[in-house]
């Protein structure tokens, strides 16, 4: 099977929510979703591109005094079938990247103590994204009650609460298997 473009949906799905410049879009996205999907400048700015070309956005260009002016992008009733085309597919499976895996799977060839720290600084990670999907889940709780969207928002960050929990074990584990395996004054 080919990759798709999810940029495309990811941005059309955005716009359902309302009118956005790729500012907007960035922000909701790093706002929103950012537990499970990531997208950056150079993948949404041509994908825009290329959603206008095909007529599944309309942009509108705002000027704003003393600044560039500001495009702002509509889904158009064309994306919003190409996006329900989409939804309805199955979701493709993926393989997630952790390079603390990869580093620890040739954990062997570390210094000494590479490998605690790994998992020290993996436990940090995970344990301030586990705290920004419980604010994320108390904030919108709290601001957007009543929303249609609001349950399907909060299984997303729920998945995202249980998800870090799972790891932040997994790193008690890990860091307790390599402890024994390399020492424990590490």
């Amino acid at each position: 099977m080919t990759r798709r473009n999810r940029t495309r949906f990811t941005i059309l799905g955005t716009l359902t929510l309302g009118p956005k410049s790729g500012y907007d879009i960035k922000r909701f996205v790093e706002h929103s979703i950012s537990n499970f999907w990531r997208e950056s400048y150079g993948q949404l700015y041509p994908t825009l591109r290329q959603l206008e070309d095909e007529g599944l956005v309309s942009k509108e260009i705002e000027d704003q005094a003393g600044r560039p002016a500001r495009h702002v992008y509509s889904v158009t009733q064309a994306g919003r079938e190409v996006l329900k085309q989409w939804l309805a597919e199955p979701a493709a499976r993926e393989i997630p990247r952790l390079e603390v895996l990869l580093k620890l799977f040739f954990g062997t060839e570390a210094p000494p103590g590479a490998n605690v720290r790994h998992i020290e600084r993996f436990r940090e990670e995970i344990e301030q994204m586990g705290s920004v999907c419980r604010e994320t889940t108390e904030m919108l709780s709290r601001n957007m009650e009543g929303h249609p969207n609001l349950p399907y928002w909060l299984l997303g960050l729920r998945q995202g609460v249980i998800v870090y929990q799972a790891l932040l074990q997994w790193c008690d584990e890990a860091e307790q298997v390599i402890r024994d395996v390399e020492g424990n004054d590490l």
